[in-house]
């Protein structure tokens, strides 16, 4: 039976409401949407582009989160980092102007459009050291530092951040109940840039 385009209007009106929050052509054979359902959700206006291929419900999420979302969807390995996981992570109270997202050297990054984003390229062999996973909405995901990965990259790259930033995230990050130094420095000891410089540190804060 072939599916009219009055029909496939008719279904897109009776469940747009169950699709995921963000939703990409990729994902249209999983979740039984055609491409000219969606198209018709985004000309509407129930759905807008964040990314070429990637859509989000309007209005649900800010320029930033889409932008995040779009880069996940493009490029999984994408991990927040830096000071946005600081801020994130509630290390800092300075709020990042630019969204800060690392990739393992080697991969390309992607045009962000809705938000400012600034690119770090890590070394593939110690990039998912102490990676979490950041819950967007639409159910999606997008890696992000932990709080000992974000200290210790803070030290990594102190003489470009500075090495009071650097010292004011692990004050906050030690001020924090339940903290392992020893857990931090077994985590350091893989990142020998950063390990002599946080082991003094520590030593002068404990």
């Amino acid at each position: 039976m072939t599916i009219s385009a009055d029909m496939e209007e008719h279904i897109q009106d009776t469940s747009l409401s169950s699709w995921p929050d963000v939703i990409g052509y990729a994902d249209l054979p999983h979740l039984g949407v055609s491409r000219y359902m969606l198209d018709k959700a985004v000309t509407s206006g129930e759905y807008e582009r964040i990314t070429p291929g990637v859509f989000c419900r309007t209005g649900v999420i800010d320029d930033t989160t889409a932008t995040w979302a779009a880069i996940a969807a493009k490029r999984p390995s994408a991990t927040l980092c830096l000071l946005t996981a600081a801020s994130l992570h509630d290390l800092t109270d300075e709020v990042p102007r630019r969204s800060h997202i690392a990739l393992p050297r080697g991969t390309h990054p992607v045009t962000a459009t809705r938000a400012p984003v600034v690119w770090h390229h890590f070394a593939e062999s110690t990039f998912n050291i102490g990676r979490d996973n950041h819950t967007l909405p639409g159910e999606t995901t997008i890696g992000i530092s932990s709080p000992e990965r974000t200290v210790i990259d803070f030290f990594r790259a102190r003489h470009k951040w500075g090495s009071d930033l650097a010292t004011a995230i692990l004050k906050r990050w030690l001020s924090r109940r339940g903290y392992s130094p020893a857990a931090l420095l077994t985590m350091a000891k893989q990142f020998p840039d950063a390990y002599p410089s946080l082991l003094t540190t520590l030593e002068v804060l404990l």
